[in-house]
């Protein structure tokens, strides 16, 4: 399966990881690190960079551009409709490993690829974690958010594009619970328990409504103009 872009000719440049939080490393990368994982595990260590996928005013332009309308039928739903966590690259890692692999430090790699432990910071609750059991790979915008927000109309391969798109903004590690407790909710409902935060999760989810063409409602639209206020 080759996970394909949004959308040709409309990326300005691979974004960047999370401030103080996320590595952003190509997916060519990692593959490569793979390939040379011998027998024992192998301990791969990160530099985090300091860095917003786009700046305060990028976000306002980006966001004055989405189409408002109100939110569409969950009819049809499943999350099957997205396929998530594709075989990505060489060594057989999923997407799921490879953001495991970019976003934490002195990760420890079995063959083929089996992440063992490491250290993630959980940015929406300021948790770290060693075991990679407890943290989860979110979708900044909740694929049933997508859903009603415009991939109703897509066909299965651009969800599962938009599912497993590690060179946008979209996916991040964070704490397993504090996932599941943000559900599917915009950030008119929810907000990272870390309000130091809110001004990069709105970057995020803008960032990614604007590179898969999504809308916003009228109540999301004023709560990330709020969040932006904090940058």
């Amino acid at each position: 399966m080759a996970v394909g872009s949004p959308r040709a000719g409309n990326r300005d440049g691979s974004y960047w990881g999370v401030r103080e939080q996320l590595v952003r490393m190509p997916v060519a990368l990692l593959a490569a690190l793979l390939l040379v994982i011998g027998v024992g595990g192998c301990t791969v260590t990160a530099a985090l960079p300091d860095a917003r996928p786009v700046t305060s005013d990028e976000a306002h332009t980006q966001l004055a551009a989405l189409v408002e309308r109100a939110p569409g039928s969950m009819r049809g739903y499943s999350r099957a409709r997205f396929p998530h966590w594709s075989t990505q690259g060489k060594g057989g890692c999923d997407t799921r490993d490879l953001a495991l692999q970019r976003d934490g430090t002195d990760i420890v790699v079995e063959p083929p690829c089996k992440i063992v432990s490491g250290v993630w910071n959980s940015p929406y609750d300021g948790a770290t974690h060693t075991d990679p059991s407890e943290v989860d790979i979110d979708h900044v915008v909740p694929l049933a958010e997508a859903w009603r927000s415009g991939a109703a109309d897509w066909d299965d391969d651009r969800r599962e594009a938009f599912a497993n798109d590690l060179d946008g903004p979209g996916l991040l590690t964070v704490t397993d619970n504090v996932n599941q407790a943000k559900g599917d909710q915009p950030p008119n409902l929810w907000k990272p328990k870390v309000t130091g935060y809110w001004c990069t999760y709105a970057e995020l989810w803008i960032a990614t409504k604007s590179t898969w063409d999504l809308s916003v409602t009228s109540a999301e639209r004023s709560a990330l103009l709020d969040m932006l206020d904090r940058c």
